[in-house]
């Protein structure tokens, strides 16, 4: 099956879709720009959905639901917001075969609809933070597709707070956007930079905006989750106000915070191969695959005895297939959960039975080693905890063999030449959108972030000279 897919370094584009869909995590719906999640791949998403959402309940939020439909007239009320998103709204006019009085978005973002029920809900300093988390879908008209990296509809959690002063706000921003890291890093195995974005990249109607950018094999950047300091933005366009314990009516500050399915096209682009999927084993949908091997029906009820022993005891920890298809060998077998991404392959055949002993192989390195049955569950977990961290370690070192300090922009420009994608480039830049502008007018590399770590030392931009005070990341990006 792996022979099907189309080589990285022939076309990495092509390599991807392959690997989507061939793998069986998504395939292509009727409706020009959406996709349906297939099991295997719904499998990851509900993993992220676990990951996060023990983390979110775990800082105080809870988990509530708002309508899709949004009344026209709510985007309209913050200016920045309606024309950040005009161009990708969806909007419905008729219904039940009549014309619409107002016509509804099909929601794109919630901030406007949780406003208004926010401020119905909050009147005094006593009902606040509001801590709200929403897993939904949401539908942006995207021009250009790709699955799971950008879709018509795609899944995500959207959480939404209310507080009652800006350094609360700011505070809850910042701590999401460290969960996100921390799920990113230690489930997902992929490497991110924490940063703030720039004033043209900001979520439309916010005051900051921040994010987790990660490398991906191509070594193009990709946006990974964003938190956003909203200010009172929302608060004032929809009369969020509370009763303070100075007896004076004020409006709340407010966040939000995202990370979508977008991700597992990070976890496809950060760990794949020319074999396909790499999956960190804190996300696979099946951590473990066993291939019983036989050669006639003797040794098939020996082997898938053993084979059975051996699943019951693996799936108390981990979750575990048997692979025990007919009509396919098991080389066929071995090479189709090498391109789905399974972390760890079990192989047992007659002679293992008789030896009690079974074949490890590992699908981030390729290597195989015999080991005896006996305390495999333990084994097993400690090579799952052993890959996880490869391949963190692997793709960090990636990142960093392409990623360059520079100073000199006609070096910078040399690096994005035509096609060209060196990775990231750390930069001084002075925070003059005409600086940015002509940047990505030179070299198609836009500004990632401005990385929260900073060496504190002060330079020049990268563009015009002028006095900076921070690095940004440069970068061409998904």
């Amino acid at each position: 099956m792996s022979e099907k897919i189309t080589s990285r370094s022939q076309n990495y584009s092509e390599w991807y879709t392959d690997v989507v869909l061939k793998a069986e995590l998504a395939d292509y719906a009727p409706v020009r720009g959406c996709m349906v999640i297939r099991p295997y791949g719904y499998g990851i998403w509900e993993n992220i959905q676990q990951a996060l959402d023990w983390r979110f309940k775990a800082t105080g939020h809870a988990n509530a639901y708002f309508p899709v439909f949004i009344p026209y007239s709510f985007v309209q009320k913050e200016a920045e917001h309606v024309a950040g998103f005009a161009p990708q709204l969806a909007v419905v006019t008729h219904g039940g075969g009549d014309e619409l009085e107002e016509p509804l978005i099909v929601r794109p973002t919630s901030e406007t609809i949780i406003g208004h029920m926010y401020a119905r809900w909050i009147k005094s300093y006593r009902d606040l933070p509001v801590l709200v988390n929403q897993w939904n879908n949401v539908v942006r008209w995207e021009m250009r597709t790709k699955l799971f990296l950008r879709t018509t509809e795609f899944l995500w959690q959207e959480g939404h707070t209310a507080h009652a002063t800006a350094e609360e706000a700011e505070s809850e921003a910042r701590q999401m956007l460290d969960i996100y890291a921390d799920f990113a890093e230690n489930d997902g195995a992929v490497p991110v930079i924490k940063g703030r974005k720039s004033g043209s990249e900001k979520f439309a109607g916010a005051e900051r905006s921040y994010t987790i950018e990660a490398m991906m094999g191509d070594k193009r950047a990709l946006q990974s989750g964003t938190s956003h300091f909203l200010g009172q933005n929302f608060a004032k366009a929809f009369d969020i106000q509370f009763l303070d314990q100075d007896n004076q009516l004020k409006h709340v500050w407010t966040t939000s915070w995202g990370l979508s399915t977008r991700f597992i096209g990070a976890i496809v682009m950060t760990h794949g191969d020319d074999q396909g999927l790499i999956l960190p084993p804190k996300l696979a949908p099946l951590q473990v695959v066993i291939v019983p091997i036989w050669r006639n029906a003797e040794q098939k009820a020996a082997v898938l005895e053993n084979t059975n022993q051996l699943k019951t005891a693996l799936a108390e920890r981990l979750t575990v297939k048997v692979d025990d298809r007919d009509g396919v060998t098991p080389g066929f077998k071995f090479n189709d959960w090498e391109l789905r991404g399974g972390p760890v392959r079990v192989e047992i055949g007659p002679r293992d039975v008789a030896q009690q002993q079974v074949v490890l192989a590992r699908r981030d390195t390729g290597e195989k080693i015999t080991v005896p049955q006996e305390g495999l569950p333990s084994r097993v977990e400690g090579l799952l905890a052993n890959i996880q961290a490869n391949l963190f370690k692997r793709a960090a070192a990636f990142r960093d063999a392409h990623t360059f300090h520079l100073t000199d922009y006609a070096e910078f420009k040399t690096l994005f030449e035509g096609e060209q994608v060196p990775g990231f480039i750390l930069a001084y830049w002075c925070g003059n959108t005409t600086c940015e502008e002509k940047i990505k007018e030179d070299t198609k590399a836009t500004s990632r972030c401005i990385p929260f770590e900073q060496d504190g030392q002060p330079g020049r931009c990268i563009y015009c000279g002028a006095a900076a005070s921070e690095k940004a990341v440069f970068a061409k990006a998904y």
